[in-house]
């Protein structure tokens, strides 16, 4: 008679039951990565973008008619600084939706071109405060801290002098060997200044 044994299991040692322990631990957290991307990158996805934020903003007719002070962004889609702005300047937008205008502006929009000239916009995120009645009392460009943000509209608002703004900055001197046709009457930002 032929026998054919079983197979004999042997018993799990120690190193094969460490191994196992292991490769489980090693899944569990690959999942608990896989689930923690996910979460961020949804999360990301979902925070507050521009174009959200321009969407809701004051037109600027109307915000330029209605006897409040106003705050108007030149912005971007693609600039980082306005999109590392845009969650706090949401936050502040909340805070002061009763008393300031918030407008943004894309400076991609050809739409703007008037405003953009108006103002002077040649770098962003671009700022300029306006009074009640409309009219500029400062102008600041790049990205800004909140509290600085906040002081400055705080002082919008109570119609005092902008403590982080200078309608004028300090300029060097500088005497240029250049010199601009002075026949020429249009923008030297408009390239279209002769120069001798």
């Amino acid at each position: 008679m032929n026998e054919n044994p079983l197979p004999s299991t042997t018993p799990t040692s120690p190193s094969d039951l460490a191994k196992r322990i292991r490769n489980f631990l090693i899944v569990i957290a690959a999942v608990i990565l896989s689930v923690a991307v996910f979460l961020g990158v949804r999360t990301d996805a979902t925070s507050t973008s521009l174009p959200q934020l321009a969407e809701a903003s004051i037109p600027v007719d109307v915000a330029l008619s209605n006897g409040k002070p106003t705050l108007i962004e030149f912005y971007a889609n693609w600039c980082t600084s306005c999109q590392a702005m845009a969650p706090e300047l949401n936050e502040i937008k909340q805070q002061y939706a009763e008393k300031l205008n918030f407008v943004m502006l894309n400076v991609d929009n050809s739409k703007w071109l008037p405003e953009l000239l108006k103002y002077r916009v040649d770098g962003i995120p671009h700022f300029v405060y306006l009074n009640q009645k409309a009219e500029t009392i400062a102008q600041t460009i790049g990205e800004i801290p909140r509290n600085i943000l906040e002081a400055n509209l705080d002082a919008l608002i109570a119609e005092n002098p902008l403590p982080y703004t200078q309608a004028s900055g300090q300029v060097s001197a500088f005497n240029s060997p250049l010199t601009l046709d002075k026949s020429s009457t249009s923008d030297p930002r408009s390239h279209g200044a002769q120069v001798n």
